[in-house]
């Protein structure tokens, strides 16, 4: 039992002994309970947050050692190459970049910028493929910010991008980027 015991006085004075009062008892196996009653009701009451992650499918290792980098054919109708350059910006082209549908053009990461682009061409590709939808090719380069494949990544989730691939960049796409002054130190 849990008590908390206050001593009375008891020191001589003046040569005369005095009897030892014993001072007051308070018994605190109720505070004890109640504590532990507290500290249960508030951890099985308490919500964890769980972390926020994004799944991103990761191809399988490649098998052939003589294949460094398999160049993968796609549509030209039906792709869109995201280049992530410097200063927050977005050098972006539709179809193969030697002989593009749409010219190269620069956006911002906002609501009228990248995503206003993504959309239109995620509704434009199915009329012009056969129902097939649409592919997003990302390619930071070595200016670009992780935050900025990080916000490209949440525009795909907001925009329900069902196919995109982050791969390298280019040389003739990072003279693209030169060209459009986004490559800066």
């Amino acid at each position: 039992m849990a008590e908390l015991n206050q001593d009375g006085g008891g020191g001589k004075k003046g040569g005369k002994v005095r009897s030892k009062k014993n001072g007051g008892r308070v018994d605190l196996t109720a505070m004890v309970d109640l504590a532990f009653l507290l500290i249960t009701f508030f951890m099985l009451t308490t919500s964890l947050n769980k972390p926020q992650a994004m799944d991103v499918n990761m191809p399988d290792k490649n098998k052939d050692k003589n294949a460094l980098d398999p160049e993968i054919e796609i549509a030209d109708n039906r792709s869109i190459t995201l280049l992530l350059g410097s200063d927050n910006k977005i050098a972006w082209y539709y179809g193969q970049l030697a002989n593009p549908i749409s010219a190269p053009a620069v956006v911002d990461y906002s609501k009228e910028g990248i995503r206003k682009i993504v959309l239109e061409k995620k509704a434009q590709v199915p009329q012009v493929a056969n129902g097939k939808d649409l592919i997003v090719v990302i390619r930071p380069s070595d200016k670009s910010v992780q935050r900025n494949l990080v916000d490209i990544l949440d525009e795909m989730k907001i925009t329900d991008v069902k196919r995109f691939m982050i791969s390298k960049i280019k040389p003739e796409e990072v003279e693209v980027l030169k060209t459009n002054g986004i490559y800066n130190d």
